[in-house]
């Protein structure tokens, strides 16, 4: 939906760029009073239709940049009430990070059938035939659908011939696969955040901004003015999101100007990772259960502990390449502090847990670092590159695309164990995760290695990337083949010690 929001895409990205403004020229924070002024100032053709509307939005994606709550459409108070408890530089995330802005909301029908002028009021009238609940009767001008006793089968839609019955649904609804957008007493979208699992794909999808999720680019951009030792580790989505021309070393000397001390690939805790499930699926699977899950997409992982808890052991014990990297900088340099630039919500979501908490203190997607570069004044395709040493094999760039850690680890595990043909399968989307899952709870992929990404494509489609999918895919698979290394085995910055216990 990117390439077609662009409105709400651009409205979130001078947000972004307004709040990294402020922390990286250290200017009051009483210029965010007036920020949505300067957002819509009323000269443009464009601000003149439904400005004031407009300019409130942004306050409320300002609030949220800033890493705090939105206020409730009855609540008086300024755009900076409580600013004082987040001017630090150092991680403020709490729960919910993904929330609705009331007022913005437009309470968009639920999920739902209608009737369009398409129906010819045909004499075999399928529609009404197969409804299981006599809903529809055919009327003076066509089929009309009685909403008080329609199911919602959808048999109607199917049947008619003329496709004059059309099925719809609120778009942050549609693509939420746990069914955790839900309904307040005037119909406006509030979200279950007990069944919430971070993904941020409703955030992406409303067409009115109504969605957002909170950021940390103004602590970290104090953070960066403080001249700590801070490094980037940058998700293996990261190939083609600046820029189809700006190569790995361009952008890692984009990401020193900015501050930080290095930028690692997280490519490189991803063959850690590859090792680690690699071993626990040969010693697990069918012994001790009867399959196992990849524990990269957190998102994932949150869909067993809430939907299918009495699964949840069969998730990989094993850390996400996101820890892996974090715990390899610490021990390096025990001054480190990490900041993880990646696709979505669900890694911020994933940094709060206390297994990952220690390692990584920031987290930020592509789409606010872009913001970020903007209020710098820099372009990563400008930029100098440097040498420097390849990080991460080629099995482990491929953990970006749907189906790549699957393969990464049936590839490593067939490797250390040549007399295994292990089966892999992967489903991306929750809805899709769900239906694996469902399946797999049933005995139908005993045996498996099973991958779930909540996003559709994959890590190169979260809701925090900046560029098309079909460009990324193809930057990535031509990365993949320009590594190396082929597997972590060969991955010469894996300890020793590492590959030989995998092996």
């Amino acid at each position: 939906m990117k390439e077609s929001y662009v409105s709400v895409v651009n409205l979130r990205r001078r947000v972004f760029s307004e709040v990294a403004r402020i922390a990286y020229t250290d200017a009051p924070l009483e210029e965010l009073e007036t920020a949505a002024y300067r957002l819509f100032p009323g000269t443009a053709n464009s601000d003149v239709e439904d400005i004031f509307r407009k300019r409130a939005i942004a306050e409320e994606m300002i609030r949220l940049a800033m890493g705090l709550e939105v206020r409730d459409f009855h609540d008086f108070k300024p755009v900076t009430d409580g600013f004082d408890r987040i001017n630090i530089d150092e991680n403020i995330f709490q729960i919910p990070l993904v929330d609705v802005i009331k007022f913005a909301c437009e309470a968009c029908p639920t999920r739902g059938f209608t009737v369009t002028n398409n129906c010819r009021k045909c004499m075999a009238h399928p529609c009404s035939n197969v409804c299981p609940v006599n809903a529809i009767t055919i009327g003076r001008e066509g089929a009309v659908i009685d909403k008080e006793k329609c199911v919602k089968c959808g048999r109607c839609e199917k049947t008619c011939p003329y496709n004059a019955i059309v099925e719809y649904d609120r778009p942050c609804a549609k693509v939420c696969g746990v069914n955790a957008i839900e309904s307040d007493e005037l119909n406006r979208a509030i979200i279950n955040h007990d069944k919430c699992v971070g993904c941020g794909r409703c955030v992406t999808e409303c067409p009115f901004g109504a969605i957002g999720d909170k950021t940390q680019i103004y602590q970290l951009g104090k953070a960066l003015r403080s001249k700590r030792k801070i490094y980037a580790i940058m998700a293996p989505s990261y190939i083609g999101q600046f820029g189809a021309l700006t190569t790995p070393a361009q952008l890692t000397a984009a990401m020193k100007k900015l501050g930080f001390e290095d930028m690692v690939e997280v490519g490189l805790g991803a063959d850690m990772t590859t090792l680690h499930e690699a071993n626990e699926y040969l010693e697990r699977v069918p012994e001790k259960i009867p399959f196992m899950g990849t524990s990269c997409c957190y998102s994932w992982s949150l869909l067993f502990e809430y939907n299918f808890p009495e699964l949840k052991g069969y998730i990989s014990d094993s850390g996400s390449p996101m820890k892996y990297t974090a715990e390899h900088i610490k021990k390096i340099d025990p001054e480190a502090e990490v900041c993880f630039v990646g696709p979505c919500t669900s890694k911020k979501v994933e940094a709060i847990d206390s297994k990952v908490e220690d390692y990584v203190d920031f987290v930020i997607t592509f789409e606010e670092l872009m913001g970020i570069f903007v209020a710098a004044d820099i372009e990563p395709s400008e930029m100098e590159a440097v040498e420097e040493e390849e990080e991460s094999s080629r099995s482990a760039r491929g953990y970006a695309m749907a189906g790549g850690v699957a393969a990464a680890v049936k590839e490593v595990a067939e490797k250390i164990d040549p007399s295994r043909n292990i089966q892999i399968e992967g489903a991306n989307s929750l809805k899709e995760c769900i239906k694996l899952i469902q399946m797999a709870k049933a005995g139908k992929k005993d045996g498996y290695l099973l991958e779930g990404m909540a996003c559709d494509g994959g890590c190169i489609a979260g809701m925090g990337t900046v560029a098309s999918i079909t460009r990324v895919r193809k930057a990535l698979s031509q990365y993949m083949n320009e590594a190396e290394a082929p597997t972590p085995f060969e991955n010469e910055l894996i300890p020793d010690h590492l590959k030989a216990d995998h092996q």
